[in-house]
């Protein structure tokens, strides 16, 4: 029999908690926080031993209890609980049906995979779940051997107690999947953060393949809302304009994150033009660019220009990201070439990606393609985004021909472009059901 008990227990659907979560390990209570956030759904507990006076004040009361499993599995079971009563039927219509959801959290730091499924067998009554895969660890770089067996108070070999009780519990399948992270608080972060996406996204009905329809999304944020005014700062007319002038390049970009208006590009490298204009369309924005750059002498400065613009001119229409989505990623392939883009409009600016292309092909319709590196990392450093760029399996970039290699070298960066774009769309979308809070447990974006 467990030694703690539970109390002041809530589950707020699209509400606030009463109160903070209060597990005596403060770590934990910050961890259950981003669910708060991210699944926009209140989580309240109080954690206290059944013979003991506690001192509630004291957030790390149990940082020296011996097995933290514990306190995590008994919340994680009584979070599952209750949270098995806001999961979708799967049975409709008299026929059985798999549900599942998929998200990835990227911070700067670390990215994981959460995938969560609800079997048809499944009942609100009579539900078991399962833990099917949990690899994290080790969490972080340091110590190299086994990276840290502490984060703050909570030690890391408790965690999965608390997503497999609450799997159980609740009656989803659950897996957990590091696939990168030098950082163990973040790897921890992006892992709970990710489950919130994923639930909250599972809650809704909402499909997050790469076949997502952003009207259905939107409808059903729109649809749930309890108010759909939007506030002027959040409408779809949100613009930005940067204009830059330098004795290398002078550039103008105008972009409108309003759809309809398609993309105008002139940069004078064909290539450059592409990857811009699948962005564009991609996020379904309307964008004029247009740059007159010293392509006499290289395209390196056309190509870092016109992103850094880019970058820019979208961070001063996306303004403080307020009431926004603020987090997607989405799965793109083109010929044999499959990349997936993971994004955050998070003010903490970093790429990390593992594009390849065939060390054959230096120059490609203009641009060098070292360039396409840069180009990515000046939106995003410039945009203030946070963005991991992950290829996928496909073809060897060294197999067939010289014409073979180029066509899957204009393939990958199509792929990636396509992916981003379609990545900003969910991004910069308005949830009016956050009332124009912003996504985020701190409760602001950093400055």
């Amino acid at each position: 029999m467990s030694p703690f008990t539970l109390s002041d227990v809530g589950v707020y659907n699209l509400e606030k908690p009463s109160h903070h979560p209060n597990t005596g390990i403060g770590f934990f209570n910050h961890m259950l926080d981003q669910i708060t956030s991210h699944a926009q759904v209140g989580i309240s507990i109080t954690v206290t031993k059944t013979e003991n006076d506690d001192d509630l004040s004291d957030m790390n009361r149990y940082r020296d209890y011996p097995d933290q499993s514990d306190i995590l599995s008994l919340v994680g079971s009584r979070l599952g609980k209750e949270l098995s009563t806001l999961l979708p039927p799967t049975t409709v219509n008299g026929n059985d049906k798999t549900t599942n959801s998929r998200f990835c959290c990227p911070l700067d730091e670390a990215l994981v995979e959460c995938r969560l499924s609800l079997p048809p067998s499944r009942t609100t009554s009579s539900s078991s779940g399962t833990l099917q895969s949990f690899s994290l660890a080790p969490y972080g770089n340091h110590p190299p051997s086994t990276g840290r067996t502490s984060i703050g108070h909570l030690r890391t070999n408790a965690i999965p107690s608390f997503f497999s009780s609450l799997a159980e519990a609740s009656g989803m399948d659950i897996a957990l999947t590091k696939t990168r992270g030098d950082n163990g608080h973040h790897v921890v972060e992006s892992a709970f953060k990710a489950f919130s996406r994923a639930l909250r996204n599972l809650i809704d009905g909402v499909d997050t393949s790469s076949t997502a329809e952003f009207a259905g999304v939107r409808s059903v944020w729109y649809g749930g809302a309890a108010s759909t005014t939007i506030p002027p700062l959040m409408n779809d007319l949100r613009r930005g304009d940067v204009k830059r002038s330098t004795k290398e390049t002078d550039i103008a970009v105008k972009i409108c994150l309003k759809p309809g208006g398609g993309a105008r590009v002139s940069t004078g490298v064909p290539l450059l033009d592409d990857a811009i204009s699948v962005i564009a369309e991609a996020a379904d924005v309307t964008m004029d660019c247009d740059c007159r750059g010293d392509l006499h002498i290289d395209d390196h400065h056309t190509s870092e220009d016109v992103a850094i613009a880019i970058g820019q001119c979208l961070d001063r229409a996306l303004g403080t990201k307020a009431g926004l989505n603020r987090m997607w990623s989405h799965v793109a392939t083109v010929g044999t070439s499959t990349v997936e883009v993971v994004m955050d409009l998070s003010n903490r600016p970093c790429l990390t990606q593992n594009l390849t292309f065939s060390e054959s092909v230096e120059v490609l319709d203009g641009m060098s393609i070292e360039m396409v590196y840069h180009f990515f990392e000046s939106i995003v450093m410039n945009g203030r985004m946070t963005v991991h760029i992950v290829q996928r399996g496909g073809a060897s970039v060294e197999e067939g021909s010289d014409d073979e290699k180029k066509q899957k070298v204009k393939d990958t960066i199509e792929a990636a472009a396509m992916a981003f774009g379609r990545c900003l769309k969910f991004c910069m979308a308005v949830d009016p059901r956050r009332g124009g809070a912003t996504a985020s447990s701190k409760g602001t974006l950093s400055k």
